[in-house]
């Protein structure tokens, strides 16, 4: 006998919502972690995932991630409702941690797939959840409640987007400690999700080991370059308020307060290319050293780039990357954004040149204040010739969830 579309998002919801899984296995919030004796301190790092504003934003990041980009086919904004509040149940349950023990019903399918065993450790498991422009058509109603800020991300000059991997509904950030628990938390939030969201895109993320003497100096890209030095400080919550973390009122929509928008962009970095430049070519485009990350002519990484006492770029060209991107003025201080970009590897194109880059991502108050405005600075830069973004899109990352029983995007829903 089949089972009703909708009787089955409605059962995950109740299912998920409680903790358990009925007919199948139990899964018991909290647990996994603390029964499982091989969980060392990475795997027992637990992440809460209710709170003012989502996980995976100023968390700190894991080194893998999963970025998948869905396009809604529920048939009615009721049923796209309960498939989103399914999504935050499952999300909530995984990131704390579970327990997936055996059903004594053999016969009836696993309620979780068993890839991390009878014991899932939350391993700093973070899903962020977003969404895109396009969810605010006119299939549910809710183009009122759109958004102010959000639009469909159109190519800048040096863009060759793949319309196969840009844009979507909703996406999902899922960053982990171990690639494993990204690819078994994928495979399960689908579960809930089969007949009101479908998979468009995913790329898979990965962040460089912590190879600098240095505890503060940042991670590299593919490139070879430190990345992510002048990232705004997440402690500072009165600097977040102003940079990340949309404000009610203002012409945003209530239910957006607390949220962030997200841009993505999938830049393929043609690293053969780079290989055959010179390494002081390399170091005037970027704007910085490549072995010690440190500003030209500077010392150490977090070293102030003193654009004050080079007016004319005699030290850090007036084109160079770092210098483009953040001049560091009173003027262009409210345009900084928080980046959390990883580096990808997608195997080899067709011509057999290596298909790598980065996972740019980017959270902003104003996506077009901040982002947009920053993207056309460094369309003119010398590292255009070797960079290509190929994907991506710009999302809406609603407030956090309030308690178990509430969900992301609630507000969204809400009479």
């Amino acid at each position: 006998m089949s089972l009703d579309r909708r009787a089955f998002l409605l059962r995950s919801a109740a299912v998920l919502g409680t903790g358990g899984v009925a007919s199948a296995t139990t899964l018991a919030a909290g647990a996994g972690a603390d029964a499982a004796p091989s969980a060392g301190p990475g795997l027992a790092t637990r992440i809460p995932f209710d709170g003012p504003h989502q996980a995976g934003i100023l968390t700190p990041k894991p080194a893998h991630a999963t970025f998948a980009a869905l396009d809604a086919i529920a048939p009615d904004r009721a049923q796209l409702a309960v498939a989103l509040q399914a999504l935050s149940a499952r999300a909530r349950q995984l990131s704390q941690g579970a327990s997936a023990l055996p059903s004594n019903d053999v016969d009836a399918p696993p309620a979780d797939s068993g890839t991390l065993g009878t014991a899932i450790a939350p391993d700093a498991l973070t899903v962020t959840i977003a969404f895109g422009a396009s969810l605010f058509d006119d299939r549910y109603g809710l183009a009122k409640r759109r958004p102010a800020r959000l639009t469909r991300m159109e190519p800048f000059a040096n863009d060759d987007l793949d319309p196969a991997r840009t844009h979507g509904d909703v996406l999902l950030q899922i960053c982990a400690g171990q690639r494993d628990t990204v690819v078994h938390t994928l495979r399960e939030l689908m579960r809930p999700l089969r007949g009101a969201l479908a998979l468009r895109w995913t790329i898979d993320g990965f962040e460089s080991a912590a190879r600098s003497p240095d505890p503060a100096g940042s991670r590299r890209n593919l490139f070879g370059f430190r990345d992510g030095t002048a990232n705004p400080e997440v402690a500072d919550r009165a600097l977040m308020d102003r940079l990340i973390w949309v404000q009610a009122g203002g012409g945003e929509p209530d239910w957006t307060g607390g949220g962030s928008y997200v841009v993505v962009r999938t830049i393929r970095m043609h690293v053969e290319f780079w290989d055959r430049v010179g390494l002081r070519e390399q170091e005037n485009m970027i704007g910085r050293a490549r072995d010690t990350g440190a500003p030209l002519g500077g010392a150490g990484e977090h070293q102030d780039p003193r654009y004050d006492v080079d007016p004319k770029g005699e030290r850090i060209p007036l084109d160079a990357h770092i210098r483009l991107a953040n001049p560091r003025t009173p003027k262009t201080a409210g345009q900084r954004m928080l980046r959390r970009g990883y580096n990808y590897h997608r195997g080899f194109d067709a011509a057999g040149q290596l298909d790598q880059g980065l996972v740019f991502v980017a959270f902003n108050q104003d996506p077009e204040r901040q982002f947009a405005t920053v993207q056309r600075r460094l369309d003119a830069e010398p590292m255009v010739d070797y960079v290509t973004p190929v994907g991506g899109g710009y999302f809406f990352a609603p407030p956090g969830s309030k308690r178990a029983g509430d969900w992301v995007g609630s507000g969204l829903f809400a009479a």
